[in-house]
């Protein structure tokens, strides 16, 4: 760890990605430990690499609902119409398979549509342009065409919002082949993974949190992009190892890791980034070392990201494993607007703590 907080407040210590892994030293320019970071919400560091993109190339353009005039449901896209002007920043109708398949189109010839999604509830409506036509045309046309597309918005529970605006679809996403899907936890993450995305051949899933946008977090000013599907290890342990990705990372899982060590539990934390690719290699090294591992995400149990992994880690890794795998997932049911139902149904810190105690066979 470097101590470097006594200069500047605004000359900080890339802490993040340098004191935790030192592997991440590529993202940044080469021998640049002392970066000029800011503290910015979560949806201004969407922000600054949608606009750091589309300056960079015309053929690049953001389109859905409200992003235009009202800049943005969440204000990612506040002021972007006025740089950019409505050719590049288009209101649609209530319409997300209109929209979507014009995305499409456009991508097939040669413009990187980002098609905003208001929550990926609403992508149910567009699933069939997302599946049937952006995932599979490179494949379908024998490679003629490509389809540079991101799908992007928030996905999960945003509160008391019902059944309907309250789930996860990552998984449904991540199952399809020809589809990346990316899931950021912090600002630094999501202006990193986000400019990666828009770069893309091939269509993204980029799936946001609705309770995330105010979030703040350390951004460089500097230029910068991350790779989409390597993890991050966030906490290096040596207990347990405990993987999550998105919202779960800074709501549950960490705050559940800050009271497990108070406690004497060395835990190392993964944070996925994305979960199509998912990166295996970190995870099952992470077990090599541990010897256990607990699973946390918060879309339903059957067919999960969590239960995907916990069988490649016990077909790849079983003979290191000390435990059986643990997922805490959310309730397989429709989740229910009471603030008593939302709280038993969703993972928690005290679920995320009991699952690392029943892996590691503590009992008190």
């Amino acid at each position: 760890m470097l101590f470097l907080r006594c200069f500047d407040p605004f000359l900080r210590i890339i802490h993040y990605e340098i004191s935790i892994n030192y592997s991440s030293f590529a993202i940044f320019k080469k021998d640049t430990i002392l970066q000029l970071m800011r503290e910015i919400q979560f949806r201004e560091a969407l922000r600054e690499a949608l606009n750091e993109e589309m300056r960079k190339d015309d053929k690049i353009f953001l389109m859905g609902e409200e992003v235009a005039d009202y800049n943005g449901a969440y204000k990612v896209s506040q002021g972007m119409l006025d740089e950019f002007g409505p050719k590049r920043v288009i209101d649609t109708p209530i319409a997300e398979l209109g929209f979507a398949g014009i995305g499409v189109g456009a991508a097939m010839n040669g413009l990187r549509p980002i098609i905003e999604f208001m929550t990926f509830n609403f992508s149910l409506v567009a699933i069939d342009q997302v599946i049937n036509s952006a995932a599979k045309l490179h494949q379908m046309s024998g490679g003629q065409f490509s389809c540079p597309i991101v799908f992007r918005g928030p996905t999960g529970n945003a509160g008391q919002l019902g059944a309907q605006h309250s789930q996860n679809f990552e998984n449904w996403y991540a199952n399809t082949p020809g589809l990346k899907v990316v899931i950021p936890s912090n600002p630094y993450d999501a202006k990193g993974l986000l400019k990666t995305a828009i770069l893309d051949p091939d269509p993204v899933i980029f799936m946001e949190s609705e309770v995330m946008y105010g979030d703040k977090g350390s951004v460089p000013e500097e230029e910068y992009y991350l790779p989409i599907g390597k993890a991050h290890t966030v906490q290096e342990g040596t207990d347990v190892t405990v993987v999550s990705f998105g919202k779960m990372v800074p709501r549950v899982v960490i705050p559940a890791v800050e009271e497990l060590t108070k406690e004497g539990v060395s835990v190392e934390l993964i944070d996925l980034r994305s979960v199509r690719p998912i990166d295996y290699t970190a995870i099952i090294e992470s077990v090599k070392k541990t010897n256990r591992l607990v699973v946390v995400e918060e879309a339903w149990p059957l067919a999960s990201i969590s239960g995907e992994i916990a069988f490649k880690v016990q077909k790849d890794a079983f003979d290191y494993l000390d435990a059986p795998v643990i997922r805490v997932t959310s309730a397989d049911v429709p989740l229910g607007y009471a603030p008593t139902l939302v709280e038993a149904s969703l993972p928690s810190i005290a679920k995320v703590v009991k699952a690392v105690k029943e892996v590691s066979y503590i009992t008190k």
